[in-house]
Order: structure tokens, then sequence, then C-alpha cells
């Protein structure tokens, strides 16, 4: 016999406290009527003298008490070893923090509509590993792979123009940044491995279809999505000088030609409209195989709470009853 929360047993120490108490409020109210009514009326004011439907329900409710404890103390016994396998899919969440993101055709920026999006679909994930790069002129790392989405998202919520470490945008590098740091050369490679682009396609002369190549390699897929107007183009904040502000247009031709660089890529423009996320999860990438990240032993128990929660109930009907009986 094992018990899971022990600590609930304390509980116990509070019993006879509690009948005493009980007690002394019984035998103060029996004082109370018996100085302030007469006796004939006694009967309709309370049970009758002599009556133990009192002293019984307060054993009854003690009793319920006690059982309720016991059971969230959670019981166990006939402890048996089993093996536990951990799934899930790897996702890279490449998010571009250049100048040029905080354009707002989308507003309130192409950026914060990109936090937003992230954010809704990582509150949905249930065992998959997530990661977060923020590139410009250079990539870096600011969630590693994890399962601990709560960390995830509080970086995702601190990503701005200053979370990259030079200005620019440089798609390529971000994607060799995930490859080469994210998914060690020695890892047996699965098909579950998936990088999300998030970027307005301007790329300066990084060779992002080759890095997308080498991302074909490693049998990683790459979903890009283009973000800004591809036409008339966004103001990009603050960039304004001599020659007239500089428009930021979405580059669709390079960010598909990424994604088609990769086995089952997929180029997605968005461009000032929306997206939902979780039905591109949920189409493309929940029905890929998961990948088997480790196994431990854990023991499994055989749970006893319920022989004490079910007469606990049993009890306190017990106490309504005679409480609805004294009345």
């Amino acid at each position: 016999m094992n018990l899971f929360e022990p600590n609930w047993l304390m509980v116990l120490w509070a019993l006879p406290v509690a009948a005493l108490a009980l007690a002394w409020a019984g035998a103060r109210r029996a004082r109370a009527l018996a100085r302030f009514a007469d006796p004939a009326l006694l009967p309709r004011l309370g049970a009758p003298r002599g009556s133990l439907i009192g002293p019984v329900r307060i054993c009854l409710l003690l009793a319920a008490v006690a059982c309720i404890a016991a059971g969230l103390a959670r019981p166990r016994w006939n402890p048996q070893p089993r093996e536990v396998t951990r799934t899930g899919r790897d996702l890279v969440f490449l998010v571009d923090v250049s100048r040029s993101m905080l354009a707002s055709d989308l507003p309130p920026s192409r950026l914060e509509r990109t936090k937003l999006w992230i954010e809704d679909l990582v509150r949905t994930l249930k065992g998959d590993r997530v990661a977060l790069i923020a590139f410009a002129g250079a990539p870096t790392i600011k969630s590693p792979l994890t399962l601990d989405t709560a960390f995830f998202r509080l970086a995702l919520d601190e990503l701005g123009p200053d979370s990259a470490p030079r200005g620019g945008t440089n798609i390529g590098d971000a994607i060799r940044k995930a490859l080469t740091d994210l998914w060690p050369p020695d890892e047996p490679v699965t098909a579950t491995r998936d990088i999300i682009l998030f970027t307005d396609g301007e790329d300066q002369d990084s060779l992002p279809v080759a890095a997308a190549q080498l991302a074909a390699a490693a049998q990683v897929r790459i979903i890009a999505i283009g973000l800004g107007s591809d036409t008339t183009g966004a103001v990009v904040p603050g960039s304004q000088s001599a020659d007239g502000a500089h428009r930021s247009r979405m580059n669709p031709q390079t960010l598909r030609d990424i994604a088609t660089a990769t086995p089952g890529g997929v180029f997605l423009n968005v461009g000032t409209g929306t997206i939902d996320l979780e039905e591109v999860y949920n189409q493309l990438i929940r029905p890929a195989a998961e990948a088997r990240f480790d196994s431990a032993e854990a023991i499994a128990w055989t749970e006893g709470f319920q022989f004490f929660l079910v007469p606990a109930f049993i009890l306190l009907f017990g106490e309504a009853f005679l409480r609805d009986r004294s009345r």
C-alpha cells in the first residue's frame, strides 16, 4: 500500500476538534432554547429532547470528511513497470524581424500579426517540440526545441526588430541556422521536421533556395508564409530619407522557390489577408508520422480512491436525510 498524496491525512487531526466544536454548539443551542422557550414548544423548534438524530448526523458528517480525506490521499497498490514512449513532431518557427516586418499593411504590423498567429497555434499543440528563430541580417535562436510552450510563448512575446543582432534580411542564413543548431547531424532523420517561415521574402543574397535544398537533403520541409502586399507594398516605419520612404513588397517567387525545393513544401501567399494557422497544422503537419523522441520506464499503480469516495457520498446522503427528518 502506498499513498500518493499523504498530506491529505492531516485533515484527520482536525476531526476531534471539529467533533468537540459541534457538540459544544449543539449543547449551547439546547440551553438557549430551554432558557427562552416553553418546554412544550421545544419539539417544534428543533429535535425532541433525548433524540439521537443530532449526534448521529455529526458522526455521519465527520465520517464522510474522513473518507474524503482518505480518498484524496490516493491509496494505491500493485505497482507494475511499463514503458512510456513520448512521440511528436518538430516545428521550427523562423520569424523575420527586420524593419520591413513593421509595415502596417497587416495591422497592427506584419510582425505582430505573425506573433498572434503563432501564439494561437502553439496553445493547441500537444506532444510536439517547438523552436523559435528570429532573423534579419543574422539569425538567433530565441527558443531551442522544447516541449515547454510557456517558455516558447514568452520568447515569442519578446520578438521585435532588436531580436536579431544585425539588420537586413537573410533568409538562407536562418534556414542554415535551424539545420545546424537545432538538429544535430548525428540525430536520426525522421519525416516529422517542419520549418514554418514567416517573412515578406525580401532577401539580401543569402542563397535561400540553396539553403532550402540543404533542408531537403535533411528531410526537412519548409512551409513558407508570405506576408505583405506584393503589388503596392507598404511604407517601412522610420525609413524616411531624401529619396522618400522605403516601401516593402512581398516577394512571392522567392518564397515559392524556397518551399518547393523541399519535399512536400508549401508556399502560402497570405499577403494582406489572414490565415488560420491551426487549420494549416491540421491539414499539412498533423497527418505526418510522429517521431519517437524518447522512452522511459514508469510505474503503474492500482488506484483505490474510489473505495473511500463512494462511502463518503453515501454518508453525506444519510446526513442530509436525517437533517430533513429533524425539521
